[in-house]
């Protein structure tokens, strides 16, 4: 997979939306779906151009038609921290705008100041249980992939939640049996859904991947089978 940045030094680079680098997705998801990418270190400059440090969060529809490489979004955010804005407004009305020409969707942009809170989970790897209790959420932490384009390993915790009875044992094992799949972040969670879906079919389904962050960025995709989302961006202790 060829990208624009990542593991070159450029002596030519791209300016603006340019800097971004769309990787098309597999598939365009039938499921309901968005990618949350928190971004912990964006910086601007006020009107009187006083530093402005912000976390901001990126909400991208799983409906788009690309997503963006990781890289490519850390050096654009990056490319802010000399630019002049009147007001909060105006900054995420550029950045919103930008990245909806990129993936060719719809993004929701916002700053934050608080997370929600870890929702109370069974943890899958320390459990004895043989099935989950219906409608109560599952943790699988220590889930681990590969980058198909660093071939570095991404770590994860995947939180699932069903009014299923779900298998347990089946349930770790095919989770660790990623360990060495090359996947992007939001390939891994739409197949996870997916199969735990046919597994399951006929039942409400929601799988969330809370994905450690790389370069000041974290990416937490959602895919489920209700239009009203269980899980919200929550934050984990070690993201």
């Amino acid at each position: 997979m060829k990208t624009k940045h990542l593991g070159k030094t450029n002596t030519n680079k791209p300016t603006g939306y340019k800097i971004l680098d769309p990787i098309p997705r597999n598939k365009i998801s039938k499921s309901f779906g968005v990618d949350f990418w928190n971004a912990y270190e964006f910086s601007y400059l006020d009107s009187n151009k006083n530093p402005m440090l912000k976390v901001m969060e990126i909400k991208i529809p799983s409906s788009s038609v690309n997503i963006v490489e990781s890289k490519s979004l850390k050096l654009y955010l990056n490319s802010y921290y000399k630019k002049t804005f009147a007001n909060e407004k105006d900054v995420l009305l550029k950045i919103q705008k930008d990245i909806n020409k990129v993936t060719k969707s719809s993004v929701s942009i916002k700053f934050v100041k608080k997370f929600y809170c870890e929702p109370n989970s069974l943890n899958l790897n320390k459990t004895s249980r043989q099935f989950s209790k219906p409608n109560h959420p599952i943790r699988f932490d220590g889930f681990r992939s590969i980058c198909p384009v660093t071939s570095q390993p991404d770590f994860a915790m995947i939180y699932i939640y069903t009014n299923a009875k779900i298998d347990l044992k089946w349930l770790q094992s095919y989770l660790k049996s990623f360990k060495d799949k090359g996947e992007f972040h939001e390939q891994c969670i739409e197949e996870i859904f997916l199969n735990i879906e046919k597994k399951y079919f006929g039942f409400d389904i929601e799988v969330c991947g809370r994905f450690l962050r790389r370069g000041g960025i974290d990416i937490n995709p959602i895919r489920s089978s209700m239009r009203t989302f269980f899980f919200k961006n929550f934050r984990v202790f070690n993201q």
